[in-house]
């Protein structure tokens, strides 16, 4: 098999003789490096055939390099200090540690073959120190670089520089403003923000992250530097510039940290001026694996089960922002095979996934979901994603495709599981068209983690007790966990954020009672017979484990009710 490819570049025979890219992707690669003449394991990234963790193990081998992984590495400020930023960054170097004793510096590079990058390194640090190069994906470099040197210095040292900037530095790639908005975006990357927003008032401009679903205040800037921040803005998402007064949507394409972010651009016209929203989409922050997506035991069997099933609907509900389309990404990543035709509409595509078909919707594209699906359903899909189910005609399209033998998801706006069912019958769904073609419907809503390095442990009261669904007094002692803070979530008392869940699983019994037209207080009690969690049991069980605190999951959703006492295999 590997006969034509005898004169092929020899990282690209040892990625196919490991089985990591066929004949026909070495070839695709192969042409790709010809055209552009770049690295051929970094063509292989970028095209998707590889990851570049699968890139770092495959050099590792094929160099006998030590491969290493950056994201928990710590390392000492003087290590750090033997390279120069400067030095480090042009030819994407991390040192890592420094033996006195053999005097040998380990130095992190994607490439550890640079002839010139390790003769830069050698010549500064001079003949006493020994370069010991060690492999790591360059993404990771980036990364590790930017969070090691500070990030964060490089929008100070603009913003002093905008006090002096002159008149006629105006040119797009060098005055202080373009490369602020820059920074700014850099910056909220690293700082795990999902949305940035640009809120003009009438003598300055607020600038906002919004960091595990809270708004934060980051800067604050002169109003007379905003025109030529939207501007730019404005260009890069592909907007009319000259358009002020009504609203717009775009998108900006970024690499950082040497990754792939997609930046969703809202404008709106507001009193001072148009204020700017930006959505940011990383791609590997974007695609979790089923099990990692935050299911308990029970729950994940639920939906496995659900997904095993050949045909049928399943909805995910919840607010917006919630994370419907994570949830429903890992759904289709633990699906995704080569034997199946998995065909999505969204509004719009956030996350762009390899082999799966993905169709923008909206009034830009002149398909709306409805239209989409009927296309879709002449395209020989197995799976089909519905981004929303917004209207009747959407749900009765959704619910024929699930019966005409299609796995269908979808997402619909909800509070709990168990409301889906009478929201599609308020859409017109017939109970006994419903029944048998529903597989099942998850709710969720997303809590805050308490920061592992700050939060506070302390036996539960009476009355928190109580909310758990355990006796005020006696019996075992329960530990909770409470938010502090401390320089590593900024004060916060959290960092990141999990899912709680709603799970149901339809069977025979519930199929009957939603035929028979049963109220969703009947079907909530069989559901709860049943083994179904509420959102906020899966949220106590969740507080029980000092992952998040009661705290939060009031702020969620809403006041605690005493729980009914929790069996032991819940708690």
């Amino acid at each position: 098999m590997n006969a034509p490819y005898t004169a092929a570049a020899p990282i690209g025979q040892t990625l196919l003789t490991a089985g990591l890219i066929g004949d026909d992707q070495l070839r695709i690669a192969l042409h790709e490096q010809r055209r552009e003449h770049r690295p051929f394991g970094q063509v292989c990234v970028e095209l998707g055939f590889i990851t570049e963790a699968m890139l770092r193990d495959a050099l590792s081998a094929r160099f006998g390099r030590q491969a290493v992984e950056l994201a928990g590495a710590v390392i000492d400020p003087a290590t750090l200090a033997r390279i120069p930023e400067t030095l480090a960054r042009r030819h994407t170097a991390l040192p890592l540690a420094h033996d006195e004793a053999t005097a040998t510096l380990t130095v992190a590079m994607a490439d550890p073959q640079d002839l010139i990058a390790l003769d830069a390194l050698a010549a500064h640090c001079g003949p006493s120190l020994r370069l010991c190069p060690a492999l790591a994906a360059e993404s990771e470099i980036r990364e590790a670089l930017d969070r090691h040197y500070g990030y964060r210095l490089a929008i100070d040292d603009i913003l002093q520089e905008l006090e002096t900037a002159t008149p006629a530095a105006r040119h797009e790639t060098t005055h202080p403003l373009m490369r602020l908005v820059d920074a700014l975006l850099v910056d909220a990357v690293k700082t795990a923000a999902s949305d940035i927003h640009f809120e003009p008032e009438a003598g300055f401009l607020r600038i906002r992250y919004r960091v595990d679903g809270i708004l934060h205040q980051v800067r604050a800037l002169h109003a007379g530097h905003w025109p030529p921040m939207a501007l730019r803005l404005k260009v890069m998402a592909g907007l009319n510039i000259a358009e002020t007064r009504a609203p717009q949507d775009g998108r900006v394409s970024l690499t950082v940290a040497g990754r792939p972010i997609d930046f969703r651009v809202s404008t709106l016209p507001t009193l001072h001026g148009e204020n700017i929203v930006l959505r940011i989409l990383d791609r590997q922050r974007g695609i979790v694996a089923l099990d990692r997506i935050g299911f308990g035991q029970a729950q994940h069997a639920a939906v496995a089960g659900m997904l095993a099933r050949p045909e049928g609907l399943i909805l995910v509900t919840g607010p917006t922002g919630s994370g419907k389309t994570t949830t429903l990404y890992a759904m289709l990543d633990h699906l995704d095979d080569e034997a199946l035709n998995i065909m999505t509409l969204e509004d719009p595509v956030e996350y762009p996934m390899a082999r799966i078909r993905q169709t923008a919707v909206g009034e830009a594209a002149r398909i709306d979901f409805a239209a989409g699906v009927r296309a879709l359903l002449r395209q020989d899909p197995d799976v089909i994603l519905i981004g929303e189910i917004r209207d009747a005609k959407t749900a009765e399209m959704a619910l024929r495709a699930a019966m005409t033998g299609h796995r269908v998801f979808a997402t619909l706006h909800t509070n709990t599981a168990i409301g889906a069912i009478p929201r599609l019958l308020d859409l017109g769904i017939r109970p006994a068209l419903l029944a048998g073609n529903l597989c099942g419907a998850i709710a969720q809503r997303l809590v805050r983690r308490l920061c592992p390095n700050c939060r506070r442990l302390a036996p539960a009261s009476a009355e928190e007790r109580r909310l758990l669904g355990l006796p005020a007094s006696g019996g075992e002692e329960i530990v909770l966990g409470h938010a502090t803070g401390c320089p590593a979530c900024g004060g916060r008392g959290y960092r990141g954020r999990q899912a709680i869940f709603e799970v149901l699983p339809m069977d025979e019994t519930l199929d009957e009672l939603v035929a028979a037209g049963a109220t969703p207080a009947e079907l909530a009690r069989t559901a709860r017979a049943q083994g179904c969690l509420a959102l906020g049991d899966d949220g106590r069980r969740k507080a029980l484990d000092g992952s998040t605190s009661l705290d939060e999951l009031r702020r969620i959703i809403g006041p605690l009710a005493p729980a009914p006492a929790l069996p032991a295999t819940q708690r």
